[in-house]
């Protein structure tokens, strides 16, 4: 996609949006043409940088006059002055660095996270350009290309946080390792150079961020990590991923937990083939699995997702998680947004506790970015910035790299505020006043619930999906809360929330983005609705209608009616033979998230669908394929396509029928 043609990727992202009933369940005549769009209130600005400078954001920090800092994963470091103007002035103030993937300002000096350490930078005589490069901590790396080092984040009482990916294995090539010490880690770094380790069960950790003078992190999907989300991680927190474990032994360590105890509990399936080779865990369909939240028991020191992010939804390769200021972005002030840079967009979420627990509600917020969105920094203005990069990673932007604005233009979107866990379902916040007639009407509603399976198979598909029946509705006199009385409330599971029939009281308009994904990991105590708040009007419900009269038995006179004839095989073998066109796919390929990743003649995340057709694959393997995917086919892509046997066989024949119909001089098999 061109940063040029982003009315297409908005439409596309409408369409997946509408079409993923199987998730979602939005129903798409429900969306009104005249409804304004994200980008109707939330303008993408660029800013103009300066010619031949590569700005593959790492990190950004604002600093107190207003300037801008940025460091760059090739290793320099710029301060632009007048960021927010027509005519930004970039200097450049530190290089030679090795991938600079955070930023943080304190006391005067800039820190910046190093794949092996932190590092101050001095601007020691005051000409703007740091003269000394100060070592406060240094780390093992082993060289692997894959031990990124992210941060530095400052905690309240002045200290570092940074945290480390894991590598991955030479011949368990997709099996996360913590090969030096503190890999997969959070460290608690001192300004005089004392390392505390804090945490551990990370596998990806891009986005370190202090939300309320508290330590949060997103963790990307992977193996033993189902789904992105954005975890809560207190001192001595395993959030998953059991590579770190390895180092729970040391002294310091505040984690007690060790790999030993967790395989003893889950199968790591390290399994090798007839010639003594490893062979890579796949997804199995139809097994017993556990969900991460069923070893909370067994494993005192595990932490869930305060909110999980959907995976192909909300993101593939969630990044910086930053709170916005109670004075920016109107109704949202006091929420989070969280990056992603592989879909190249930005969530929001609502936080709250409840039994002592952080959850919370995710939303979808502003696509459309140019490169992959990781990193972000409020703008004196009450502007964000947006600092981006794709290479290596890959993204739905297709640029290389990109700083750009996000800015508000001060006109109220009609969205859900705030989604509120309730003892009998959920409380929704509006923005603007609702229409009463769509809001009480429990046909404008729908909700069902999933999980992910925790297992060493890169990423799970959603599993145990089942609705919950919308009883009734409860609308407040003011018109900005909707109460939602729901059957099945399930504990830990991820609750979709669509609200595709409510509309604005006073134009009518839809929602800007209807659905909600509230992260249930306590149902609170206290007063439920009774029947007689409720409405429960449904204007879906089918009318009454008369019972047919059974037919008269036949006699002589009047013979039974014969049945129709119907056609059957020459129907079937018709279809069977010719390629269904886009329009007849792009449905589902919006249902099944493949357009998170995919395009149809341009390399993104994955790979385009045109080269998938050049590859030969008849329809029946590449079905096979979208169920349980062989990432060694594809080695230059860094993110691995996760199993998806929740797609159908007949749709995901109607797919791969479909993608090899875009093989040149039609040489793709049909067969």
């Amino acid at each position: 996609m061109k940063h040029t043609d982003r009315k297409s990727f908005r439409q596309a992202t409408l369409s997946f949006l509408l079409t993923a009933a199987s998730i979602t369940g939005i129903c798409a005549a429900a969306v009104a043409q005249e409804s304004p769009m994200e980008e109707d209130f939330f303008r993408i600005a660029g800013v103009r940088s300066p010619e031949g400078a590569l700005l593959e954001v790492g990190g950004l920090t604002v600093l107190p006059s207003g300037d801008l800092g940025i460091s760059t994963r090739r290793g320099d470091v710029y301060i632009v002055e007048n960021p927010t103007t027509q005519r930004p002035y970039f200097r450049k103030y530190a290089s030679g660095l090795h991938e600079i993937l955070g930023l943080a300002y304190k006391d005067g000096s800039l820190y910046a996270a190093q794949r092996g350490e932190l590092t101050k930078l001095i601007d020691v005589d005051g000409d703007g350009r740091a003269d000394k490069y100060k070592t406060i901590y240094s780390w093992p790396i082993s060289g692997h290309y894959h031990e990124y080092s992210f941060g530095p984040k400052i905690a309240p009482d002045g200290d570092f946080f940074v945290t480390g990916n894991v590598a991955f294995g030479d011949e368990e090539w997709w099996r996360g390792e913590s090969r030096v010490p503190w890999r997969g880690w959070t460290m608690k770094i001192s300004e005089d150079g004392k390392m505390e380790p804090w945490a551990t069960g990370m596998r990806s950790p891009a986005g370190p961020g202090i939300i309320d003078g508290e330590l949060f992190y997103t963790d990307n999907q992977g193996e033993w990590m189902g789904s992105g989300g954005l975890w809560h991680v207190p001192k001595g927190a395993f959030t998953g991923h059991p590579a770190g474990l390895r180092w729970t032994s040391m002294p310091n360590s505040p984690v007690k937990m060790t790999e030993e105890q967790m395989y003893a509990k889950l199968d790591p399936r390290k399994v090798r083939d007839a010639n003594g080779r490893y062979i890579k865990p796949e997804n199995v369909v139809d097994e017993d699995y556990v969900a991460m939240y069923e070893m909370k028991e067994a494993f005192p020191e595990l932490r869930t997702p305060a909110v999980w992010l959907p995976h192909g939804i909300l993101g593939i390769s969630n990044s910086e998680p930053i709170k916005i200021p109670e004075e920016n972005f109107g109704p949202f002030g006091g929420q989070v947004l969280v990056g992603d840079q592989g879909m190249s967009l930005i969530s929001r979420v609502f936080l709250e506790k409840v039994n002592g627990e952080y959850q919370g509600a995710a939303f979808l917020f502003r696509t459309g970015f140019q490169s992959g969105v990781l990193r972000m920094a409020w703008a004196k203005d009450g502007s964000l910035f947006v600092g981006e990069t794709n290479r290596g990673w890959g993204s739905a932007g297709e640029a290389n790299q990109g700083l750009q604005r996000l800015v508000w233009n001060n006109k109220v979107p009609f969205e859900m505020r705030a989604v509120r866990a309730m003892p009998d379902g959920f409380e929704i916040e509006f923005t603007k006043p609702v229409d009463r007639k769509s809001a009480e009407d429990i046909a404008s509603y729908s909700v069902s619930s999933f999980i992910y399976k925790y297992h060493p198979v890169y990423g799970s598909p959603p599993v145990n999906t089942e609705e919950n029946p919308v009883k009734g509705v409860k609308v407040s006199d003011d018109g900005m809360k909707a109460r939602i009385v729901v059957d099945n409330l399930r504990r830990y599971y991820i609750h979709n929330i669509t609200l595709g029939g409510v509309r604005a009281k006073d134009n009518s308009y839809t929602l800007v983005h209807p659905t909600a994904y509230y992260t249930l990991n306590n149902i609170p105590e206290g007063q439920k609705l009774s029947v007689s708040e409720l409405s429960t009007r449904n204007a879906a419900a089918a009318p009454k209608t008369k019972t047919a009269a059974a037919p008269k038995k036949a006699t002589a006179n009047a013979p039974a009616a014969a049945k129709p004839a119907v056609k059957k095989a020459p129907v079937k073998a018709a279809a069977s033979q010719s390629a269904p066109a886009y329009e007849e796919v792009k449905g589902l390929l919006a249902k099944y998230t493949c357009l998170a990743c995919h395009n149809t003649d341009k390399r993104q995340v994955g790979p385009a669908y045109v080269d998938v057709a050049k590859r030969g694959y008849t329809p029946e393997k590449i079905v096979q394929l979208i169920h349980n995917p062989e990432p060694k086919n594809w080695p230059d892509y860094a993110t691995e396509m996760p199993p998806m046997p929740q797609v159908p066989k007949e749709d995901a024949l109607k797919i791969a029928k479909w993608i090899n119909s875009l093989a040149p001089n039609g040489k793709a098999s049909s067969k």
